[in-house]
């Protein structure tokens, strides 16, 4: 319900609080005090068309701010949660208005669009008014409250369950349908393809195996060929050259030749010693290099086979648009796509039927809902022509359509179309609510329908601007004791210029308007007891209250 509504600077009002509790909430005053001034404020708030003429002269800029405290659960605040703004509990919508025009829209101190604040607002409050009729007149929500009023809920779930399967099924269909077609247009390329792949026959890991592989491959090539260069400069690079061996053989035999009689003597012999340890290492290196030669793996055939291999994937992959670690999927998706058209035509059989058992289904449903909904139509025209005489509509007849939709306008509320239409006069065909009836009989016949349907609807504020206008006496009692049994369900905010009407209220707020300093000024009060009892009686006596006005007042409190 609105909790709170706080005003600065609209139009005469330039410091206001108000707070509300629930029931049936009254606010009077003469006519020209700025009743309506609060209405467009709490309009604002709720996401209503801005204008510059809303901000009071003098003033930078016009702001409204209604606090509303929503049951647990309720829709508004899955659409608060829905954009990401915190609402778990109390709902603030707040609305600025500057100079020029320009205004800004905040939920629970969010930044919100002008739309979403109507959405949120629509969900919170609705307004029924001599000039801007709102709600109940609107056809799109005619067939939620002709269901929550007499519809059984199991129904309206068998029939949304039964569409959401069906809308599936035919999905499904629509899916094989288009992939099949796909692959038909691209046969030839994905045979193609899929043998290409076939033949390259791609696997997973294979590009990471193979570059190490290739790696390890290279390594060894430059490991034979510098093994191969040191073997080669140890070998004679041609006939007329030795090799380093047979040269520290012929230094030795040169040497040997000083033949001394002692070999301590001859001075070569360190020389010797020397070349005979090099002769010797220099055939230990030989002997190692020719091992290590031996063990090289080094086949340049391998090494070639690794990068033909890897350099194909690569081609394949950038062929294709994918990485080569994708390739392996690619081409099984692509065989799945080229199998679809063999084993394909099975399967749209089989997917049609799925559909038309769905569709047939929720066929039956929809019967089932529309038989329940043609019960429940009769029953809300009957609750309704109970309520209109006393409202002096007793010449007006309400009526419930149910019309059948065009499948493409069946949802998952059904196959049905609920609109509600009125005739007021005999002989008059029923039309919609907004169309036929006058304003104060629209206002009446809205006031009926809350009435008979005030438990099947989410909005837990309703506002009533002047539902009574143009009646008085019983009519006007009639008013006011519904109003009373409306608010019995929902927070009622009503404007009203009857005493019938007044008296029924819960609380009552008087508006007003005084000049001080040269300037008009709005202002609202809580009125109680005795000054309630004067308000009521202005209302029955006009500008000169008698005692006899007392009196009158005195009986529609019940006030002994």
């Amino acid at each position: 319900m609105l909790s709170s509504l706080s005003i600065r600077d609209v139009v005469l009002i330039e410091k206001l609080d108000l707070s509300f509790d629930s029931g049936l909430t009254v606010l009077t005053g003469e006519t020209g005090a700025g009743k309506s001034i609060l209405l467009d404020s709490l309009g604002l708030a709720l996401g209503a068309r801005s204008e510059a003429g809303l901000v009071r002269q003098g003033a930078e800029q016009a702001s409204v701010a209604a606090l509303f405290s929503p049951p647990f659960g309720h829709p508004a605040l899955a659409l608060l949660a829905e954009h990401g703004i915190d609402g778990d509990g109390d709902i603030v919508l707040r609305r600025t208005v500057s100079r020029d025009g320009k205004s800004r829209a905040f939920a629970n101190d969010q930044p919100v669009g002008a739309t979403l604040l109507r959405r949120i607002g629509a969900l919170l409050v609705e307004v029924q008014g001599q000039g801007d009729q709102m709600g109940l007149a609107d056809p799109a929500g005619h067939t939620a409250l002709l269901d929550a009023y007499a519809v059984p809920p199991a129904l309206r779930a068998e029939t949304s369950t039964a569409f959401r399967h069906w809308r599936d099924a035919v999905t499904a269909l629509r899916e094989a349908e288009e992939a099949i077609a796909a692959a038909q247009r691209d046969e030839e390329w994905l045979r193609h393809a899929t043998g290409e792949l076939g033949i390259l026959a791609p696997q997973p890991g294979e590009e990471e195996k193979l570059a190490i592989e290739r790696q390890r491959l290279q390594q060894g090539e430059r490991r034979a060929e510098a093994i191969a260069a040191a073997i080669s400069e140890l070998t004679p690079r041609d006939r007329r050259s030795g090799s380093p061996g047979a040269a520290l053989r012929a230094a030795s035999r040169a040497l040997s030749r000083l033949a001394p009689t002692a070999e301590a003597d001859n001075p070569a012999a360190p020389a010797m010693a020397a070349l005979e340890r090099a002769e010797e290492a220099l055939a230990e290196a030989e002997t190692l290099l020719a091992r290590l030669a031996d063990s090289a793996d080094a086949d340049p055939r391998l090494l070639e086979a690794a990068e033909e291999r890897l350099f194909s994937l690569r081609a394949a992959a950038r062929k294709h648009n994918v990485l080569v670690a994708d390739l392996p999927a690619h081409a099984e998706s692509l065989r799945n796509r080229l199998a679809a058209l063999e084993t394909g035509t099975a399967e749209i059989d089989t997917l049609t039927l799925k559909a038309s058992a769905a569709r047939a289904k929720f066929v039956a449903a929809c019967g089932r809902l529309t038989k329940a909904r043609t019960e429940a139509a009769r029953k809300l025209e009957r609750a309704i022509a109970v309520e209109l005489p006393p409202l002096k509509l007793d010449r007006a007849r309400f009526v419930v359509e149910i019309l059948s939709q065009l499948e493409t306008g069946w949802n998952a509320s059904g196959a049905d179309q609920v609109r509600f239409l009125i005739s007021t006069n005999p002989g008059q065909t029923p039309g919609p609510l907004a169309k036929i009836a006058s304003g104060g009989e629209l206002s009446r016949l809205m006031l009926a329908l809350k009435v008979v349907l005030a438990g099947g609807s989410t909005v837990p504020t309703l506002v009533f601007d002047e539902v009574d206008s143009g009646i008085g006496g019983a009519t006007a009692a009639a008013v006011g004791e519904r109003l009373a049994r409306v608010a019995e369900n929902v927070q009622v905010l009503l404007v009203t210029h009857s005493p019938q009407v007044a008296a029924r209220g819960a609380a009552h707020l008087r508006v007003a308007k005084s000049t001080g300093s040269g300037r008009a000024e709005t202002r609202v009060e809580p009125l109680h007891g005795a000054d309630r009892r004067e308000e009521i009686a202005r209302m029955l006596a006009g500008e000169t209250v008698t005692e006899a006005a007392r009196a009158a007042a005195d009986s529609l409190m019940g006030t002994p």
